[in-house]
């Protein structure tokens, strides 16, 4: 059984750092964006994952166009309304939530009306979706918590947010991943 806290709030200063680097980022057209969360993978009591807070952060970058959080088939009748409640449509799968999550990706990746697409999840399974959106010219953005966030997927997005209780830290890289996180 899934449970999670969905509504944590983040220090001001937290959010209001994130919303200034995105809000830089934001075009005059703004971005539309698809955001995908993996269920399972993140919405656990140990994260405390805010939907509302990420929804929040992301509409500084772009206009968040589909918003759908993947679920199994375990997943309570009182999770599924609360992500309702939030705005995101839920998807409740009898197989393996990544498969179906990497399918919707994909649909996105090839759709012209999408430009950026953020994905929720720590798995390294998504490293491919997340190449093969910037092999197609989509905008990429990692969201994850620790521990267990794939370095493969932080370092291969075009933005990285890491989502934990502590302070917030910006991390200067040379290379081109953008990497916020709520460090240790």
């Amino acid at each position: 059984m899934v449970k999670m806290a969905i509504r944590k709030k983040l220090s001001f200063s937290k959010l209001q750092k994130i919303r200034t680097y995105l809000s830089s980022k934001k075009e005059a057209d703004s971005r539309k964006m698809g955001l995908l969360v993996d269920g399972p993978n993140m919405l656990r009591k140990e994260f405390n994952i805010n939907l509302f807070e990420i929804r929040d952060i992301l509409s500084d970058y772009g206009d968040i166009k589909v918003a759908k959080v993947f679920l199994n088939q375990y997943a309570g009748e009182k999770l599924v309304e609360a992500i309702e409640n939030q705005g995101f449509e839920p998807i409740i799968t009898s197989g393996d939530v990544d498969v179906r999550m990497a399918v919707e990706a994909m649909e996105m990746i090839y759709n012209d009306a999408i430009d950026a697409i953020a994905l929720v999840t720590r798995d390294a399974d998504f490293k491919a979706v997340l190449n093969k959106a910037m092999e197609v010219g989509k905008e990429t953005i990692i969201i994850g918590a620790e521990p267990g966030f794939s370095a493969a997927l932080k370092n291969c997005a075009d933005i990285a947010i890491i989502l934990n209780d502590e302070d917030f830290e910006e991390d200067h890289r040379e290379d081109s991943c953008n990497l916020f996180s709520y460090g240790d």
